[in-house]
């Protein structure tokens, strides 16, 4: 029998990996659902049915089944993308998710977008010139952006920029006046207005999405500034580096060129990971501007008591999560050598 290739032994490591751990996700969510006081047949057919009524809903959850049982039929149902049937809204959870979860990914992805163009180049200034003034601004943005509060923030700068200033525009995804104009393509409306020519629309949604994504990029921000500093000053302080500069190259160069391109594989798991922390992290940025996402929508489907909509939600950015993690996994292994 000949020997597995090396590649083919990682991919099925991976894809074990992957298995258990969303499986482990959705035990979590699967008990989250059975402790809590909640009763799931009250709360699809209403406190005010009969008792037939309720002993017809509660056979056909399979609740008289034993518990072991009830996780089988969860996962099942799970991987068929059902996650049952929102209480609030009156439709399916996944139907549900897939309205509102572009809004969230628009809004991470400028937000990461933000932090990635803008906190690489001020962590590799911040390494270069350490000890300076533009060390020490790095460092205090890093620390204002670990400290402070999101909702404070957010706050802050809807009073200053929309209350006060008036530069962009208020709570929400887009004005009442342009809503409905643009038909869903991806469901990311500056992607849609775009690709439809509505270039009004696109203005009034950028105008509505700059505020919330450049606060969540400033987070990200903070994260990605810090270890691309962190990662430098490694590199600058390496042998090769002493060497390059021995050999008389300019100072770009040894930087862009050498100091840089070996913390590349690092920074591709730092980005990624800030990208799966915007995702999963910005409820509150969505409640304080009203932001259609999924942060919304499971934070409002809590307060309703609604577990479907609520476990729905958790299982898919848990998912998300962990395949970026994977995929920041795979690519570190492409484009390093050693790690092969």
């Amino acid at each position: 029998m000949p020997p597995v290739p090396p590649w083919l032994k990682k991919l099925g490591s991976t894809l074990v990996t992957v298995a258990v751990t969303i499986l482990g996700l959705l035990f979590v969510t699967f008990m989250i659902g059975r402790v809590m006081p909640i009763d799931p047949v009250l709360a699809v057919i209403g406190e005010r049915a009969t008792q037939e009524q309720y002993n017809e809903v509660f056979y056909d959850l399979g609740l008289d089944k034993p518990l072991i049982v009830q996780f089988a039929i969860y996962v099942a149902n799970v991987l068929q993308g059902d996650f049952g049937t929102s209480i609030r809204t009156g439709q399916q959870v996944s139907d549900d998710i897939a309205r509102v979860f572009p809004a969230t990914l628009e809004l991470a992805t400028l937000g990461t977008l933000i932090g990635v163009f803008l906190g690489v180049p001020l962590g590799v200034l911040a390494a270069v010139r350490r000890g300076s003034w533009i060390d020490q601004l790095a460092r205090f943005v890093g620390l204002i952006g670990y400290s402070m509060p999101i909702f404070w923030l957010g706050l802050v700068g809807l009073l200053l920029f929309y209350g006060i200033l008036n530069w962009v525009s208020g709570p929400g995804r887009v004005g009442i006046f342009y809503q409905g104009i643009v038909e869903p393509i991806t469901g990311m409306l500056l992607v849609d207005s775009t690709l439809r020519g509505e270039w009004e629309v696109f203005r009034d949604a950028f105008s509505h999405i700059i505020l919330p994504a450049s606060l969540l990029g400033y987070y990200s921000l903070a994260y990605i500034s810090r270890m691309t500093r962190s990662f430098m000053l490694e590199q600058l302080n390496s042998e090769y580096i002493i060497t390059a500069r021995v050999k008389g190259l300019s100072e770009r160069k040894v930087i862009w060129h050498h100091a840089f391109r070996n913390i590349r594989i690092q920074l591709i798991t730092v980005i990624a990971l800030a990208y799966a922390n915007l995702l999963e992290g910005s409820v509150l940025t969505e409640i304080i501007f009203a932001w259609p996402g999924i942060g919304q929508y499971i934070t409002v489907s809590l307060l309703a008591n609604d577990m479907n909509a609520v476990l729905g939600g958790t299982i898919v950015i848990g998912t998300i999560f962990v395949c970026l993690n994977i995929f920041s996994d795979l690519l570190y292994r492409f484009f390093d050598p050693r790690s092969k």
